[in-house]
């Protein structure tokens, strides 16, 4: 098991790419920290790494609340004495043109997609330091990239993502923390139920693999990175998107 024992926060845990990755996560021996923001979702993914034979605790945890964040690090440093893995996954879409983006949705996406990465990032960062070890990998977008039509706020918060990763893999580097990130393609999760079936379709018909992507392919990339066998990468962006940007 690649990530055994590892302490693992993922955030956004309880659906889509983030569920799939916490159920990876365990599937590959770490222990899963669940975080969401409705406790629910939150109780159903803990039971279901724990199917999954993995020891996992959750917390319903807003991650644009700095003090939520501090908190559940906090509680996470006092049951287990380490954190050696952020999956910084949450986010949300709020789409429209710039013409007709509200600010109240610029703002939305912004918080949920790019301050609450840094909240959590610089949350569990002294904690890694001190242990001369840790990987933070967050969540970009091929959007994040080479932008898309309607996606003001999405596209800056993965760009700024992107920047992130860059500047943190060389701050932390040196320390023995390793940061890179993820930009996913068009992905088979609950975001795009809300598209007409022929915007799905055509998404279908830019992929040279014609067909979306599962949540599991962006888990296995997000294992891969946690583990011991991506050692030696560090500040870079993996596009997992079936040929999408060739």
């Amino acid at each position: 098991m690649r990530l055994k024992d590892k302490v693992s926060i993922i955030t956004g845990a309880a659906q889509g790419i983030g569920l799939a990755t916490a159920e990876k996560f365990a599937r590959e021996g770490a222990i899963v920290i669940v975080c969401d923001l409705r406790q629910p979702g939150v109780d159903a993914a803990v039971a279901r790494c724990r199917e999954l034979g993995a020891q996992a605790v959750g917390y319903a945890v807003n991650v644009t609340d700095r003090d939520a964040v501090d908190a559940m690090v906090a509680a996470v440093n006092e049951q287990f004495g380490r954190i050696d893995v952020l999956v910084n996954n949450a986010g949300i879409t709020k789409d429209a043109r710039l013409q007709k983006m509200t600010i109240e949705q610029f703002d939305a996406v912004i918080d949920v997609n790019l301050r609450a990465v840094f909240h959590c990032a610089q949350a569990v960062s002294d904690t890694m330091v001190a242990q001369g070890s840790g990987v933070i990998l967050n969540a970009s977008s091929v959007v994040g990239i080479y932008g898309n039509f309607g996606q003001t706020n999405y596209a800056a918060t993965k760009f700024g993502v992107i920047g992130f990763t860059k500047t943190w893999s060389r701050e932390l580097g040196p320390k023995g923390v390793r940061v890179n990130a993820v930009a996913p393609g068009f992905i088979d999760t609950p975001i795009l139920k809300t598209m007409p079936e022929k915007v799905i379709d055509g998404m279908r018909a830019d992929i040279p693999l014609r067909r979306l992507g599962q949540p599991e392919e962006i888990a296995n990339v997000y294992a891969f990175l946690a583990s011991d066998e991506a050692s030696y990468i560090n500040g870079t962006v993996i596009e997992v998107a079936g040929g999408l940007t060739v």
